[in-house]
């Protein structure tokens, strides 16, 4: 009898906001294919789900504890288990979570330390260097959203519905993937139904500026940008995150009613080499429990470490995870990117896929910890004893007959 292959999916405790589960379709996906699924107890309850919403379509999953879940030969959730939850995976394992390996370098020590494998799925990209699991859109425009509902409160009298106002002044920072959404959202307030209806009203739109990285550096371009801006979007994927787009001291500049809004949500990682700091100078970190700061919001100082300026504050919008802002959405969009990968995955098994394999295959290849490792040492010049670990232990690669199934498609 073949070995069959067991799939983990826990849920994410990281805060009580976060209620993203992955849907039954993508879990009877995994099965039809042979796979034995476990998820936590209560997976997709924070959604309204039931077990028997899971059982109904995939009828041999299995509910268990976290720890059961955690031992299983592959372990997907989306956002990165804390250390404390990590360290019960199994040597030999594979992790599929949004990992971001070059900001998060202690995460990568961790889990080579556990002999642990891994794919992260930020990092999972076509032969362009396209994304392939992402929801760039529902960044910019859920955290759009949330921006302009505070601006309404801090816009000087007589407010934003006021006809005769001028336009407001949107200032995005970076013009990448998240960039172009953040334009485009907020040209309409974050919210298409507001826009019509202040259109409607001949109130005044939204003047946006995009600021690319080459031009964020210049002093005496940005004072005058931020003097003038309502908003600002901080969209940017920095070379050097160790290096701030904007120094708290700019952040003077800043109209007293102006709001910040965080879409790049880097963590500060000071002890690493090099630090990691926040792309907007001094602002805390929010997440799904708690995504507005006020200036006089004493948490400011508790999410800021000390040794970074904060002097200067204005009324910050910020979530480490946007799309969980509308939680089924954001996972029937990620179910859909996801299910061809994990069925390639399933079929070829981690130490099976190659970079010399389909689209899917080499995408996958390329997301994973030991491509990452080599890269890192070939970049370096180093030589390593392998692509791990040298003693790594091997995840097996089970087969499944895939002759009967049709192609998985996007």
């Amino acid at each position: 009898m073949a070995d069959v292959i067991t799939f983990g999916l826990p849920r994410m405790h990281v805060e009580q906001g976060e209620r993203r589960d992955f849907l039954p379709k993508l879990v009877a996906g995994l099965e039809k294919r042979g796979v034995q699924v476990h998820l936590e107890f209560g997976y997709g309850a924070g959604m309204g789900l039931s077990e028997e919403d899971y059982l109904s379509v995939a009828p041999g999953v299995r509910f268990v504890s976290s720890q059961q879940v955690f031992e299983q030969q592959y372990v997907l959730v989306l956002r990165c288990p804390v250390e404390e939850d990590l360290k019960m995976l199994e040597p030999g394992s594979c992790l599929i979570s949004m990992l971001h390996y070059p900001t998060r370098p202690q995460r990568v020590e961790l889990l080579r330390s556990l002999e642990v494998e891994a794919i992260t799925l930020d990092s999972i990209k076509d032969a362009s260097g396209r994304r392939m699991i992402e929801n760039m859109r529902s960044v910019a425009w859920n955290g759009l959203e949330a921006g302009f509902q505070v601006l309404h409160h801090t816009y000087p009298s007589p407010g934003l519905e006021d006809p005769k106002r001028a336009p407001v002044h949107a200032t995005v920072l970076g013009v990448g993937a998240v960039g172009v959404h953040a334009v485009q959202s907020a040209s309409r307030y974050g919210d298409v139904r507001l826009w019509k209806t202040l259109a409607e009203g001949g109130t005044p739109g939204v003047q946006v500026t995009a600021i690319d990285y080459d031009l964020a550096g210049r002093e005496d371009v940005m004072h005058d940008i931020l003097a003038r801006t309502d908003i600002l979007v901080d969209a940017t994927q920095r070379r050097d995150a160790s290096k701030p787009v904007v120094p708290n001291e700019w952040i003077a500049w800043l109209p007293e009613h102006a709001v910040i809004v965080d879409l790049a949500v880097d963590p500060y990682t000071l002890d690493a080499d090099p630090p990691v700091v926040r792309g907007v100078e001094g602002i805390p970190q929010g997440n799904l429990d708690q995504y507005v700061f006020a200036v006089d919001d004493p948490k400011w100082d508790n999410l800021v470490p000390q040794s970074i300026p904060s002097k200067h504050r204005r009324t910050a919008v910020t979530c480490y995870s946007w799309p969980g802002v509308h939680p089924k959405a954001c996972m029937r969009h990620y179910g859909r990117q996801l299910e061809p990968l994990l069925y390639q995955l399933v079929e070829k098994g981690y130490d099976g896929i190659s970079i010399e394999g389909d689209t899917y295959e080499r995408a996958l290849y390329r997301a994973t910890l030991k491509a990452w490792l080599q890269g890192e040492a070939d970049k370096s010049g180093r030589k390593r004893e392998g692509p791990g670990l040298p003693s790594r232990p091997r995840l097996l690669t089970w087969k499944v007959n895939m002759s009967s199934r049709k192609t998985p498609t996007m």
